[in-house]
């Protein structure tokens, strides 16, 4: 034990020691059940995955630009909920409440059916054609939805790292001549990440499923095709079991590289 610790205090030997995450064997174990069941079965198994190909880049375009557009807009509200100004902490308070108590699925119906109505009303009250003619376009309809609704969440885990760094700092900061935004951008907020990377792990797992709901406003991602795929061949099990699988490959990965950056975030700071 007494040599453990001593050899934890080597640096690089804490990494070079964890460096195989043995729940990537899991990862492993799902491939290789998808690629048994195309190569021992094609029929149906390897139709679907080529069918759905192209909607799983859909799935991950979407998801991906929906996370980064959230980490910018959270960040934005968190520190809306924190200014000291009452109206813009208000206004942030009200948006972060109504974005959570609305399910997201309504959200999106809302954006792609409701939205552009609005705006082709207000396009005829101006008299101005090109909002008149207005049309949604799925995919971004798609992206506003899940952005709006999740930057809501993304905006109570910023705050909640945020506040968890000492006052003690920003007034460290603010004595060395740093104004408010010096301070947040250079002090609090990296140490911020640090305490907020886990949760913002599991924000990108959940949305990147939560995604499958955008099939609802005709977006074609892996869902929407694997619905085209058992409407066409009238296979369910088999059509759903792929698509599930397909999905926990995707979510086992995303979470294994979270662990390594968490990881090494930890490491970096030791």
């Amino acid at each position: 034990m007494r040599v453990r610790k001593e050899l934890d205090r080597v640096p690089g030997y804490e990494v070079a020691n964890h460096r195989i995450d043995t729940w990537w064997w899991l990862v492993v174990a799902v491939v290789g059940i998808v690629l048994l069941l195309a190569l021992r079965m094609p029929d149906p198994y390897w139709r679907i995955i080529r069918f759905v190909s192209d909607g799983i880049g859909v799935t991950v375009g979407v998801t991906l630009t929906a996370f980064v557009l959230t980490l910018v807009l959270g960040l934005i509200a968190a520190i809306g909920r924190l200014s000291n100004s009452g109206f813009i902490r208000s206004l942030t308070t009200v948006y972060v409440e109504i974005a959570r108590g609305i399910p997201l699925m309504v959200q999106l119906l809302f954006w792609y059916f409701a939205f552009p109505s609005l705006i082709q009303s207000f396009g005829r009250l101006l008299n101005y054609q090109p909002f008149e003619r207005y049309l949604a376009d799925p995919f971004t309809m798609a992206i506003l939805g899940l952005t709006f609704c999740y930057a809501a969440y993304m905006s109570e885990i910023y705050r909640a790292g945020i506040q968890s760094i000492p006052k003690g700092q920003n007034e460290a900061a603010r004595s060395l001549g740093m104004t408010h935004g010096q301070a947040m951008r250079h002090i609090i907020l990296p140490q911020a990440v640090r305490v907020i990377l886990p949760p913002v792990g599991n924000e990108f797992i959940s949305l990147l499923k939560d995604s499958s709901l955008v099939s609802v406003v005709a977006v074609a991602d892996m869902t929407r095709r694997g619905r085209e795929f058992m409407a066409a061949n009238f296979i369910p099990v088999e059509t759903w079991i792929m698509i599930a699988l397909l999905y926990l490959v995707m979510t086992l990965i995303s979470g294994r590289i979270v662990a390594w950056i968490e990881r090494k975030t930890q490491t970096e700071e030791r």
